[in-house]
């Protein structure tokens, strides 16, 4: 099943139909919001308002962890993350839609792991963004018709406050071209979960390093964010087509991320620890698992 988490506006899709609201608790406290679970092109699909309907939660406050574990406990194996950007680079502008394939974290604040005392994993995190997915992603946006640019690193900050001029030179400088508050840890927590996971990163402004453009500003931000809304509900519908017709296993092992990854032997293991990742990690720490 197709999860996404985006913006409130993003779950009125032409064409999903069959629609409720579901509840669902997580041993990692309350997630973002309900779940809206319906069914569209004949396949099922999963949103997430990541903060909250009506915009109520900061990057900072965002139970990621949560909201990772309620998608996995609904069966949810691919992810699609929609979100605001500002633009590091002068070619990407306002109303391009970036398929991120790398992240620099900047962020100070966040709970970055379902492990931790009790039980270590080690996760590999070369490739953050799943290439199946992300070229599922970037094919839907082209017959869309989207203006559209695959790959690119996105630099992930704290916030809730926009960078200085000097964060957004020196990030220019790092390599970075996008640059936003909430795709880490989301990314790592898909992975360590076994979900695949893709960004789809929506430029809204060039930040501030722009000689042209001046401060950010929130209603800058949103009176472009609409006008994106329409194209991003639309792109939903081309991936969850397309992701049908692709085998259910990832080529890439986003689904066996966690094959090698646990280092404390089975007789080490919090059993407080185990039974919270009964969602996240239950294929390797079953019994019949190989974790």
């Amino acid at each position: 099943m197709l999860g996404i988490i985006g913006g409130s506006g993003l779950y009125q899709i032409d064409g999903l139909r069959d629609t409720q609201w579901v509840a669902v608790r997580s041993p990692f406290g309350t997630p973002s919001d309900a779940l809206l679970i319906g069914e569209l092109a004949g396949e099922r699909l999963c949103f997430l308002p990541r903060h909250g309907r009506g915009h109520r939660i900061p990057p900072s406050d965002i139970n990621y962890r949560a909201n990772i574990d309620v998608l996995k406990r609904v069966g949810v194996t691919d992810v699609l993350s929609l979100s605001a950007v500002g633009s590091l680079r002068e070619d990407l502008a306002p109303g391009t839609f970036v398929v991120v394939d790398q992240f620099l974290d900047r962020t100070v604040s966040r709970e970055r792991s379902f492990f931790g005392p009790g039980m270590v994993a080690h996760v590999p995190m070369a490739d953050p963004v799943c290439p199946r997915l992300g070229a599922v992603v970037g094919e839907a946006a082209l017959t869309a018709g989207l203006p559209v640019h695959r790959g690119g690193t996105y630099v992930v900050i704290e916030g809730p406050q926009f960078s200085t001029r000097a964060e957004s030179m020196l990030y220019r400088q790092w390599g970075g071209d996008v640059i936003g508050m909430t795709n880490l840890p989301e990314a790592r927590l898909a992975r360590e979960a076994e979900l695949c996971y893709a960004t789809v990163a929506m430029v809204t402004d060039f930040d501030c390093w722009h000689p042209d453009h001046g401060e950010v500003t929130v209603d800058r931000v949103m009176a472009v964010m609409a006008a994106n809304l329409s194209q991003a509900r639309g792109l939903i519908g081309h991936v969850a087509t397309r992701l049908a017709q692709h085998p259910a296993q990832c080529p890439h092992q986003c689904d066996r991320a966690l094959d090698a990854s646990i280092v404390t032997p089975v007789e080490a293991r919090d059993p407080s620890l185990v039974a919270r990742l009964d969602a996240v990690a239950g294929r390797v720490l079953r019994p019949e698992g190989r974790g």
